[in-house]
């Protein structure tokens, strides 16, 4: 599911999900508290997400192990748990690294495996993972990525460790490293969507929302890009790369409103200590 969509009038729309994980990103990770569920549903108010709709969200974050209820007294928090706080502390590495890699080897991680018709629901899972680590697949069964991250956590997890080998390899002779990346990789339609993303946060046209709004909003949009992007060499991208400028900008406009959410997010949201 996408992080983020735009209407038909042009219009950007966070989902319920996405705003929650934004917002517990700035305000929740690591500072050792949990927020008031009222509060939460008041910010994504502003967002223009109804009550029904944040409050079925939380339901369904706390049924996949990201969140966790708090009581005080008759009053509701919601925390993180250890799952939620690792898949936050992990979105946040996303947000701060940067958009092209800059140290290449010219070195490839080669991943393959085969996973049984009868756990397609794994191999799902993990096609999924690897997308988010930065892999892509270059032919069945064949994924390639040009870091080398470790996937062995999640192909444990997966108990698909003794269906997958991985290797670390040059291109050799005639196979091109840029025509790699152009199978590998949709290229065109991530531009596209940076391209999209300077568009619209560049004309001012988020001015009616206040800095809080504006920083979820943001944020949730630049998640959808980066867990397509797998972040490559610059050797291996088109010439002036558009997710070069569109970091520049979302950096920029995320200091900027830093101050005023953060007022706007004390003003909101009721915190007390976790734990």
């Amino acid at each position: 599911m996408s992080a983020a969509v735009t209407s038909p009038d042009g219009v950007l729309a966070v989902r319920p999900e996405t705003a929650v994980l934004a917002l517990f990103g700035d305000h929740v990770l690591d500072r050792g508290v949990a927020v008031s569920t009222v509060g939460v549903v008041a910010v994504l108010g502003s967002l223009g997400i109804g009550e029904h709709a944040t409050r079925t969200a939380l339901s369904r974050m706390g049924r996949r192990g990201l969140l966790r209820t708090v009581r005080r007294g008759r009053q509701a928090f919601l925390g993180l748990t250890e799952h939620g706080t690792a898949v936050l502390r992990d979105g946040r590495r996303k947000l701060d690294s940067e958009i092209v890699e800059r140290h290449w080897d010219g070195r490839w991680t080669l991943l393959t495996f085969s996973v049984p018709e009868s756990r397609r629901a794994d191999r799902h899972a993990l096609r999924t993972r690897l997308g988010w680590f930065g892999f892509g697949p270059l032919r069945s069964g064949l994924w390639v990525s040009t870091s080398d991250a470790d996937v062995s956590a999640t192909l444990a997890e997966l108990d698909l460790l003794e269906h997958a080998e991985v290797f670390r390899a040059e291109a050799f002779r005639w196979t091109d490293p840029a025509r790699i990346a152009r199978e590998a990789w949709d290229l065109p339609g991530i531009a596209a969507g940076y391209e999209g993303l300077l568009q619209r946060w560049s004309g001012g046209a988020f001015e009616h929302l206040d800095e809080l709004s504006r920083r979820i909003l943001l944020g949730a949009e630049w998640l959808l890009l980066i867990r397509r992007d797998p972040v490559l060499p610059s050797v291996l991208l088109p010439e002036d790369w558009p997710g070069v400028r569109a970091a520049a900008l979302f950096r920029t406009l995320r200091r900027r409103w830093e101050r005023q959410a953060d007022e706007r997010a004390a003003r909101l949201l009721e915190f007390i200590v976790d734990g």
